[in-house]
């Protein structure tokens, strides 16, 4: 049986499943074939995977924590003039009290 997992990179790994004409286990040197070519993953990684579903890492980038809708960062860049990066840095409820502050008189 073959597994195949593509990668957000474009690769796809492949590793095939197969038992020893034996039935005996797999050796180390196969082992260390499968998790180092096939799997491309360190043995630690493999193995907190396997026991804490910690996925390895394979370079991509983490999903934001929360992120503000596209029409507020507008807002908070061109009219209230804050800086792209402080926006970012934002969460919504301190984005929203800014945009308010803006626009409520007085301020």
């Amino acid at each position: 049986m073959t597994y195949e997992l593509t990668l957000k990179d474009g690769r796809t790994l492949r590793i095939r499943i197969s038992h020893p004409p034996d039935r005996t286990g797999y050796g180390p040197g196969l082992w260390a074939h499968i998790l180092r070519d096939q799997l491309q993953v360190p043995e630690e990684e493999f193995w907190a995977c396997v026991r804490d579903g910690t996925r390895p890492d394979r370079g991509e980038p983490s999903p934001p924590k929360t992120s503000l809708p596209a029409d507020l960062v507008h807002l908070l860049i061109t009219r209230v003039g804050i800086d792209e990066r402080a926006v970012a840095e934002m969460t919504r409820d301190e984005a929203l009290d800014r945009l308010r502050g803006f626009w409520t008189p007085g301020n």
